[in-house]
């Protein structure tokens, strides 16, 4: 019998609850300072057999830390001190490239950081000795391999592949910014899969990001983008996201293929 995984979903933007649960006692403290939120362990159940995973707001709950201000560090210790082995983090992103419009889903298979001053690493020589991580591939083929064969069980399009371009936020980006992205390649835009991915990968957690599009990058439309259009797209896309995390979630805990 395959081992049970131990995942934890990081909402952001639009996702600051997932499910009805407990939260885990003393889950926020750690050597970097308190988490975003309260950690909450949620019972899932497939086929008879009670599961359950883990749930952290990164931007807190009521949505409150902006992106460059997260303790992504702290975040992700706590995490691994209670076992998780695999996350999935929701991203809500800007869509650079055409085929990416707005309430798309997208699971990244590359980054680019453009992002700056972020607490980067648990082994800097200074919190702990230093180290050096392979990143050729920062997000896990397997997890996300996992997320799209439950988007296609609940008919639910989703692009696989692509580059994450991270920049600093809080501000979106200017439409010279977007232009230079699409020219290094990036596919979508968003604020928060690092140092998150790459503090994952330190502490050998598969990790893997469903990005919800939620606007078209600055320029790349002839509309301005507003917030409620942006709230209006999270509203209704976060309902597939769900969706998505719900039929994954029992095969990727119980290592079962769906």
């Amino acid at each position: 019998m395959a081992k049970q995984a131990v995942v934890a979903i990081i909402g952001g933007t639009g996702l600051n609850e997932f499910a009805a649960g407990s939260q885990v006692p003393g889950g926020r403290s750690t050597p970097y300072g308190e988490t975003s939120s309260a950690i909450i362990c949620t019972p899932l159940s497939a086929q008879g057999v009670g599961l359950s995973c883990l749930f952290l707001a990164r931007h807190g709950n009521p949505h409150a830390i902006a992106p460059h201000q997260v303790n992504y560090r702290a975040n992700i210790w706590a995490l691994k001190q209670q076992g998780v082995t695999d996350i999935i983090a929701v991203n809500a992103v800007g869509g650079i490239n055409p085929a990416m419009t707005a309430a798309c889903l997208v699971l990244p298979d590359q980054l680019i950081d453009y992002s700056y001053g972020r607490e980067q690493s648990f082994f800097d020589g200074v919190a702990n000795p230093l180290q050096h991580i392979d990143f050729t591939h920062p997000f896990s083929a397997q997890l996300s391999g996992q997320l799209q064969k439950a988007a296609s069980a609940v008919n639910i399009p989703i692009h696989s592949g692509g580059v994450y371009g991270v920049t600093q936020g809080p501000r979106l980006e200017t439409a010279a910014e977007i232009r230079r992205m699409a020219q290094d390649g990036c596919d979508i835009v968003g604020m928060t899969a690092m140092p998150e991915a790459a503090l994952a990968r330190e502490l050998e957690i598969n990790y893997a990001s469903l990005c919800l599009v939620v606007n078209p990058a600055a320029g790349c439309s002839e509309q301005l983008i507003t917030m409620d259009d942006i709230h209006e797209v999270i509203d209704q896309g976060m309902g597939q996201v769900r969706a998505v995390l719900s039929q994954a979630l029992p095969a990727i805990i119980s290592g079962c293929p769906q």
